[in-house]
């Protein structure tokens, strides 16, 4: 079989049902033989494994599909597109995606007025059409506008803005922040900031976990204009210095203690290091009491151990006397602004469309971090566009989405906001106090749009939850996974165990655009193991090595977009002047494009997308191209494995490349030929024999970085003998050394 009708018949094979390999020892829980008819859709419908057991092979994979949608934003935006240009002739949602990235330029300005931009002054020019999306072009020129001003735009003082809570939710319960309270306490938070100077351009970080705190900062951060970073506590001191030593920094705020896996670990040794290791440019620390009392917390500054245990009145002289670098508290700094007479009014820096708001960063497993600068007005339009839009979000929804601050879902989620959309932030273990925990908090804050990472789905079915009996759920609307590829098993357990009728969308983007190309669609059906489609804007096509389009072929390959976006970095941090960076990031692959780096399947009969992992860990033994995606949804059906990393391995000789798979084993089976012998016959009647991994091993830990991602291209570089740089990225980065020096993989 050639290359292309390999790739040709890929698309059948991963929309294959788990359930008709009688070899396998599926890992879904038995249905229940009651039928769930409370959401309108019978479960009897659903076979073991499967989705509907009868029909045409689309209808056999359709798991939902959306019921009256006339009032939903997408038909009111194609309505209006329809009425305002006669010729545009937008019959579906197919028809006003295609409109949307042939006129992006006129897609994009309706957005502004129908999304309701809030700006000091108006644009001159949308887009310079004739520029590609590789010249980078700006957006919106002469535009003046506040990202923090949309954001808090929201006109109820009494509305809740958001919920807050963690896993010591037994000790703390669950707190609200209003919209005027998040008001106050930004407009206190930027004029001590401003009182310490800070102004347009400078950084501001923060070492936070998802609480109110991050919030508050962040947006007092950009209505200075100021640019905003972050990373979780979970990050190492490497893996920090890593990211904020490029982008050297005027305050970090973090916390003195954090709570993990029922366990608070301090945070100051962490954070100290840290700071010792930033430029001098960094005037401040601020300490936001998080797991303590405040006067339990035992600050210092870079001369002594000063202990802040002291009355209101002595910390405020001390606020005033502290050494550059020093800690101070979160009351001490805000203390700083209280003689200013309009210290409770916001006030918002107008700046334009592009000017920088975030700086986030790549994983840095392969190198150094990148410092990819976001611009203010097109992480607005285009978090809003997903929200809005794309997720008929409004001010009657309650979104949460389980994050840290170091990963980009947590500035999507936070945009939410200036829809009037109330939030759930949660911090720790999402298994903690129990698996269900999570379920808890859609049922007690009403949440109706909750998001998660699809490792964490596959967790909940490993451990056997079954919500649809447990827990009430009424609220529930939408369930978001992104983080990896979402496995066709995964999608019958949420449908079988969780509810019925709910939107499953997998979205993906990343932090490279802190977006998404394609995901959640209120108004399209969502089959099994699928993307739902790519988002309005989106030029997405799926590309060969060669450059050629393969979209209508159902044939893997490089995801590409063809024109550019809003929410496309405005640049790299301390990169060259004509982007040599940037450039190489994204367009050094195909001539005039975006290449994303991520390997992608489009179904030509659905529409709906596979992602198939990344195309720098594309698997090509023989030439046969396939992602290690693939691999993984058939060995996530054999519950003797608790996890697997699968990578290729070139020959040091002629340069042909292998398979290998990586097995951990669950605690109580055995690795033996009878599970290499399984997973082999499986993997060759599934998909083909070219694809069948050369090597088979058992392994004890699978590298991950610390926002949940498996990492293969670090075990492909000691496979290679290559060292792994910035480790300080990784969750668990000792057990690289397990895949050092195995004899099987050095030998041909």
């Amino acid at each position: 079989m050639d290359v292309k009708s390999q790739g040709a018949g890929l698309a059948a094979q991963a929309l294959a049902s788990t359930s008709e390999d009688q070899n396998v020892e599926n890992k879904t829980n038995t249905s229940s033989s009651s039928t769930n008819t409370d959401n309108g859709v019978d479960n009897k419908k659903f076979k073991e494994g499967g989705a509907a057991a009868s029909g045409p092979p689309e209808e056999e994979l359709l798991m939902w599909k959306p019921a009256a949608i006339e009032n939903h934003n997408l038909e009111i935006l194609r309505t209006q597109l329809n009425a305002k240009y006669q010729d545009a002739n937008l019959e579906n949602y197919y028809d006003l995606h295609r409109w949307s990235v042939k006129h992006y330029d006129k897609f994009w300005d309706h957005l502004w007025h129908f999304m309701k931009i809030k700006a000091s002054r108006e644009h001159e020019t949308v887009i310079n059409m004739s520029e590609r999306v590789d010249e980078i072009p700006k957006w919106f020129e002469g535009a003046k506008l506040n990202y923090a001003e949309n954001l808090l735009r929201y006109p109820d003082d009494n509305k809740i803005a958001f919920y807050f809570t963690s896993e010591r939710i037994k000790e703390t319960g669950i707190g609200k922040r209003t919209f005027g309270e998040l008001r106050l306490n930004v407009a206190r938070i930027a004029t001590s900031m401003r009182k310490l100077g800070i102004k347009v351009g400078d950084r501001v970080v923060g070492y936070l976990p998802n609480c109110p705190a991050a919030i508050e900062i962040m947006a007092a951060t950009a209505s200075i204009g100021a640019i905003w970073s972050s990373t979780s506590p979970d990050f190492g001191v490497s893996g920090v210095l890593d990211r904020f030593k490029q982008i050297s920094p005027k305050i970090i705020f973090s916390v003195e203690s954090v709570a993990y896996n029922t366990k608070v670990h301090d945070h100051l040794g962490k954070l100290r290091a840290v700071v010792d290791g930033l430029s001098s440019e960094l005037m401040k620390v601020v300490i936001v009491p998080f797991c303590h009392p405040e006067s339990d917390i035992t600050l210092k500054t870079l001369s002594n151990d000063h202990q802040t245990l002291k009355t209101d009145g002595e910390k405020e002289a001390h606020a005033d006397s502290i050494n550059p670098k020093g800690e101070i508290f979160m009351s001490e700094f805000l203390a700083l602004g209280k003689d200013v007479p309009e210290r409770d009014q916001l006030k918002y820096e107008q700046l334009p469309f592009h000017h920088p708001l975030f700086i986030m960063f790549s994983s840095g497993t392969t190198g150094k971090p990148k410092c990819i600068v976001h611009g203010a007005g097109g992480t607005l339009m285009k978090h809003l566009e997903e929200q809005q839009i794309q997720g008929n979000r409004t001010d009657q929804d309650i979104l949460m989405y389980y994050t840290t601050t170091g990963w980009m879902m947590w500035n999507w989620m936070v945009s939410a906001l200036a829809l009037g959309t109330t939030l759930v932030l949660y911090d720790g273990s999402p298994l903690h106090p129990h698996n269900a925990v999570m379920w808890d908090l859609v049922d007690t804050c009403g949440i109706t749009v909750f998001g998660t990472s699809a490792k964490w789905i596959a967790v909940q079915e490993d451990r056997g939850l079954k919500p649809r009996i447990s827990h009430k759920l009424k609220t529930l609307k939408v369930i978001l996974s992104t983080g990896s590829p979402l496995k066709p098993n995964s999608y019958d357990y949420v449908y079988r165990d969780i509810k019925a009728n709910v939107l499953l969308g997998s979205i993906c983007g990343g932090t490279d655009i802190i977006a998404c190309f394609m995901g959640e669609n209120s108004v399209l059906p969502v089959h099994r193991g699928e993307i739902q489609g790519a988002h309005l804007g989106c030029a997405i096509e799926c590309w060969s090595d060669d450059g050629k389009p393969l979209t209508e072929e159902g044939t893997p390959g490089d995801l590409i977009c063809t024109a550019p976006f809003p929410s496309m970095p405005v640049a790299f941090w301390g990169d060259t002047e004509d982007k040599s960076a940037y450039r190489a990031a994204y367009f050094d692959k195909f001539d005039g494009v975006w290449a994303h780096g991520d390997f992608l399947l489009i179904n030509p009969k659905t529409k709906g997308l596979f992602m198939l992992g990344r195309s720098d860990g594309t698997l090509n033994p023989n030439g046969v191209r396939f992602g290690s995606a693939e691999i993984y949804n058939i060995v996530e059906c054999f519950s003797e494995v608790a996890d697997s990393v699968c990578i290729g391995q070139k020959s040091p000789v002629d340069g042909e490349e292998r398979v290998i798979l990586f097995l951990k084993m669950e605690t109580d089976k055995d690795f033996g030929p009878e599970i290499i012998n399984k997973l082999k016959s499986t993997i060759r009647q599934r998909l083909s024999a070219r694809h069948v991994p050369s090597l088979i091993l058992p392994i004890e830990e699978i590298p991950y970085t610390v926002n949940g991602k498996k990492v293969e291209v670090a075990v492909k570089k000691i496979l290679s003998g290559l060292p792994v740089k910035n480790q300080g990225a990784l969750a668990n980065p000792k057990c690289l050394d397990l895949y050092k020096n195995i004899p099987e993989t050095q030998k041909w």
